[in-house]
């Protein structure tokens, strides 16, 4: 009975899908600008034979499926032909891409609108093998709607295993994703300079191996070395200290001193030696407030600092970019292009109040470089829109930077920032910007896989341009990064909130988790109280809404914890990605778990000993947490690295090895030692 009843379900399953249109059976991500299924499929499947051969006599471009069947052939013996022409009347980038009955052709503009092309292709013969149906018959006409879109890596605080970057930069390319911005800081072996490189760092050869790799399938890899602020890796040393704009602080160089440039530009040739095929050189320059020095205020200084670099970087070939805050800022205008409560009329206005201002060193930019209007919050806000359009009509380069998360402990919130990401990608496209960022900071670390469903989000909106509403884009990445057959999951959404309250569950009010480290009583300054024998209740009444919301965080993390064990068994890619979030699930089931036990203790339902063998079940959960994140990146710094002064309570400079991502637990455990040991 019981197989009978499977064999059944297996025929509804099958039968069901069969129902779906063909249409609905096939998804690309990026969404593609035209396409036309006629309703058929074409004798095509996973399993053929294609057999290539190009018009034009171009080469194949670099596959990144090698499991596709795919051989040479001749002009009388093909399936699918292919040709380069420069003259089609599409954008750069763009192809079209025609799937017949016992044939496919695809004619694309250049050799990057090629490689695009068999993408496409590719994730169709993907969606045929994970369904066991034909190729559809269709037509696809597809082009960029912003022509540089490009993905952020900051590995100041750590680096990946050097294969995960590979895989990275398939993946990258295979969403159409055409740049990389290194943010290199001291994980460059830099040979002009060898002391500023961290002994964990990675040769010039070896980014230069990747950048090579990259360009090969349309990534270009550009360099970010951070200057005159967040020069913290560089000033640390005390060979440089005397180049520090205050004396006792690492965070920014003295823009007088000449010996401030040669580094910089040091670095710079570096860097650009390990980025052969980059256009771009990002030289920073943000968050940054210099001392007045030689008659000059310390937005001249900014100035001066940036015309040396930017006349750098045009002697060396490169468009130089620099984050646009600091002449915001000058301007009186910053906190307006983040303010969603000001209409349009009140942002002309205030613009107009401080026209004397935006344009008192407006001749003194170098023209050659490009304004990068940040805005990882609210990018719809009227102010952030006002900030490109004066650009534009001052006849000056922006382009702009999102996020693909803002600061959140262990894991991206907001839905992996989708709505900001979508809104900053829509008015690019609106704008006629030339390209966008996705920024993803390292600042608190969150393992890279964590950010995918953001980059995939980003992808899509920066190539289709389309207005795609946000549930359904979620679907979309849950088909083509997991399965087919897990469209409408949505675990990541329920993991955010237990993640967001579990950052500061251990810690007093008022306070946070990222200040722990830099205060040397922050057991009592920052750790919760705990309960004792005494007043039996009053801890419990006065945490109720933290046990409450323990209560609740728990039960859910239970449900979500399933969820993931059964997707990881349906899943027919990217396990490892699930194999994230369930650590992530269960670091913050654990420490909830934990709080509610010290609410049974002050009721007394278990003993103090119970408390402290937390730390153990914590040592075992830890194990498995880093064994799985080690996998892919290297979790631990050598003895020898020199932790900077971390000006901005990153969380992931904080020490040696992953100490800083349990900091809060860590600090409770020696809480609970002292208050039990002696009455246990």
């Amino acid at each position: 009975m019981k197989q009978i009843i499977n064999v059944i379900a297996i025929l509804l399953i099958f039968s069901s899908c069969k129902d779906l249109k063909i249409s609905e059976k096939f998804v690309l991500l990026p969404t593609v600008k035209h396409i036309n299924y006629n309703g058929k499929s074409s004798n095509f499947n996973h399993n053929s034979k294609f057999v290539f051969f190009s018009k034009t006599n171009h080469k194949l471009p670099v596959l990144i499926d090698k499991s596709i069947n795919l051989t040479e052939g001749t002009e009388k013996n093909h399936n699918v032909s292919f040709i380069i022409n420069s003259d089609l009347d599409i954008q750069n980038e763009g192809y079209f891409l025609n799937i017949h009955k016992e044939n496919i052709e695809i004619i694309a503009k250049d050799y990057a609108g090629l490689f695009y092309s068999f993408n496409t292709l590719r994730q169709l013969i993907k969606d045929s093998k994970d369904q066991s149906i034909g190729l559809p018959i269709v037509s696809i006409k597809d082009y960029p709607s912003l022509s540089y879109r490009s993905i952020h890596l900051d590995v100041k605080h750590h680096t990946e295993k050097k294969d995960y970057y590979f895989k990275l930069i398939d993946q990258l390319s295979s969403i159409k994703i055409n740049g990389i911005i290194i943010e290199f800081e001291d994980k460059l072996g830099y040979q002009r300079r060898p002391s500023i490189a961290a002994p964990d760092s990675y040769s010039i050869s070896w980014w230069r191996s990747l950048s090579e790799y990259a360009n090969e399938r349309n990534i270009k890899i550009s360099p970010l070395i951070q200057g005159l602020g967040h020069a913290s890796f560089i000033l640390k040393h005390d060979k440089y200290k005397k180049l520090r704009d205050v004396n006792d602080d690492d965070w920014a160089f003295n823009p007088t001193e000449s010996e401030t440039y040669e580094i910089q530009f040091d670095l710079y040739k570096d860097a650009m030696e390990a980025t052969p095929f980059g256009q771009f050189l990002h030289v920073g320059g943000d968050e940054v407030k210099v001392i007045d020095r030689d008659g000059k205020k310390g937005f001249e200084l900014n100035l001066l600092w940036l015309n040396k670099v930017s006349e750098f970087a045009k002697q060396n070939n490169r468009i130089p970019i620099f984050w646009d805050d600091m002449y915001l800022k000058h301007g009186g205008v910053w906190m307006v292009t983040r303010n969603t409560k000001l209409n349009k009329q009140e942002v002309d206005s205030i613009w107009i109040s401080k026209e004397d201002k935006l344009t008192e060193f407006l001749d003194d930019f170098p023209k050659n470089c490009i304004y990068m209007r940040w805005n990882y919050f609210s990018p719809w806000a009227e102010g952030n829109l006002k900030t490109i359009d004066w650009y534009k009509e001052n006849n000056l380069k922006v382009m702009g930077a999102t996020a693909g998360q803002t600061r959140w402990i262990l894991m991206p919130q907001d839905y992996s920032n989708i709505e900001s990401i979508k809104s900053f990608a829509l008015n690019s496209v609106d704008k006629n910007l030339d390209g966008l960022l996705l920024t993803l900071w390292d600042d608190d670390s969150p393992h890279f896989e964590l950010y995918k469903r953001g980059i995939y989000a980003f992808a899509n909106y920066t190539w289709s341009g389309d207005d795609l509403k946000t549930e359904k884009l979620k679907n979309k990445f849950n088909h083509r990064f997991f399965s087919p057959f897990i469209k409408k999951n949505n675990f990541i959404d329920k993991l955010e909130n237990p993640v967001r309250d579990w950052a500061n569950l251990f810690v007093r009010e008022e306070k946070h988790r990222n200040q722990i480290s830099k205060n040397k009583n922050s057991i009592n300054s920052h750790i919760i109280s705990l309960p004792t024998n005494k007043n039996k209740g009053e801890w419990s009444k006065k945490y109720s809404k933290k046990i409450q919301i323990a209560k609740k965080h728990s039960s859910n993390l239970n449900s979500i914890l399933k969820q993931i064990s059964k997707l990881k068994t349906k899943t027919l890619r990217n396990k490892y990605t699930l194999d994230i979030y369930e650590q992530v699930a269960k670091l913050s089931k654990f420490s909830y778990d934990a709080f509610l036990t010290f609410d049974d203790f002050d009721k007394g339902m278990v003993s103090s000993s119970k408390l402290l063998k937390l730390e153990d079940k914590f040592s075992e959960l830890r194990f498995e947490f880093e064994n799985t994140y080690s996998k892919t990146r290297n979790i631990n710094k050598p003895n020898s690295y020199y932790l900077d002064q971390d000006h901005h309570n990153h969380t992931a400079n904080q020490s040696l090895n992953m100490d800083w991502q349990f900091i809060a637990e860590l600090k409770l455990f020696e809480k609970i030692k002292l208050t039990y040991e002696q009455n246990d």
